[in-house]
């Protein structure tokens, strides 16, 4: 597998090695030794989430702060542009953001250490992505930050406002001043 850091050094993309023929294709989505030596990191992963959305869907920008989760990203079906923000106030890229598409076409996979605020937008008529994460979800720690709050300035792949699906919870996020960071 090849690992690229991203603007954001410790938000990582992750290229596993694909085997394709007429048959169709192997790859080695996931091996916990290969991660951690890549990434230099050592992790335990604890849940695996799926989730499916239809296209306009925004999903986010979720977080956890008091049992932070790392995420390893990858899309299974369709296609979606994928963000995470960094609310680490320790780190020297605290407040910046850093956006990918996901494909399944590609087969990439983005790393999301703890500390991040992440959500996605799907931009294929279907989208079904899988994620690993390091801590278990508590609805009770869990935080959204505004996907469209005006001093982050995401560059969301936005055609029209009109076709924008989000949660009631998603619409009500708070703004970037308003939301608990990490230390």
């Amino acid at each position: 597998m090849k690992v690229t850091p991203t603007k954001i050094p410790d938000v990582l993309l992750i290229e596993p090695q694909v085997f394709g023929d007429e048959r169709g294709f192997f790859l080695e989505s996931f091996n916990l030794k290969n991660f951690r030596t890549k990434t230099q990191s050592d992790i335990n992963f604890v849940q695996d989430n799926h989730s499916k959305s239809q296209q306009g869907v925004l999903r986010g920008l979720h977080y956890q702060l008091h049992y932070p989760q790392g995420k390893l990203i990858r899309v299974v079906r369709g296609k979606i542009y994928d963000v995470v923000v960094d609310l680490r106030q320790s780190s020297p890229t605290f407040k910046q953001w850093v956006g990918l598409n996901l494909s399944r076409t590609s087969f990439h996979q983005l790393w999301i250490p703890p500390g991040f605020a992440h959500g996605f937008l799907v931009l294929s008529d279907v989208a079904e992505v899988l994620y690993k994460t390091t801590d278990y979800y508590h609805q009770e720690d869990e935080h959204t930050l505004l996907w469209n709050d005006p001093q982050l300035r995401i560059d969301w792949p936005i055609t029209n406002l009109d076709h924008l699906i989000l949660s009631p919870k998603d619409q009500a996020g708070q703004s970037f001043s308003q939301i608990p960071y990490y230390p």
